[in-house]
């Protein structure tokens, strides 16, 4: 089923970026490429920032983050409520992510891993439906904390 996919990274993804972004639009997606436009350094939090934004937004159903690791990117990501990030490295974690904790994000790093396992995770990802039942009192707390009577 094609989907809205949002896609952004900083330098050091830039060419994985690129990659991801024609791969997904060969396989009908929409994408919503939000940078960076070239190689040059670039700080991943503004494209974390864009790239939570174009979810929280409703521009967007998922999202692609990248970086070298995925952490920088994925953190940023996390900072707006309405993202739930899952950094991977490989397909079993990207369908876990959206099984149990319904993330709309995935997040990869460029310097870890290459195109295709990025693909592999990605199309597990985009795959995967939410369990929903006993796992969705858990993901309503990751988006208001004061829930948790922890």
């Amino acid at each position: 089923m094609p989907r809205r996919i949002a896609i952004a990274s900083d330098h050091a993804a830039f060419v994985m970026k690129s990659e991801l972004a024609e791969w997904l639009r060969g396989e009908g997606h929409e994408v919503l490429d939000l940078g960076p436009a070239n190689a040059d350094s670039v700080d991943y939090p503004d494209f974390g920032y864009a790239l939570a934004g174009a979810i929280a937004q409703g521009e967007a159903d998922l999202g692609v983050a990248l970086c070298g690791s995925g952490i920088g990117i994925s953190i940023a990501v996390n900072r707006n409520p309405a993202a739930r990030c899952a950094l991977v490295s490989e397909p079993l974690s990207a369908s876990l992510a959206r099984q149990h904790n319904d993330a709309n994000v995935v997040a990869l790093g460029a310097r870890l891993i290459g195109t295709e396992m990025a693909k592999a995770c990605v199309t597990a990802f985009l795959d995967t439906d939410f369990l929903g039942d006993r796992h969705q009192r858990r993901v309503d707390k990751l988006s208001h904390p004061e829930r948790s009577p922890a």
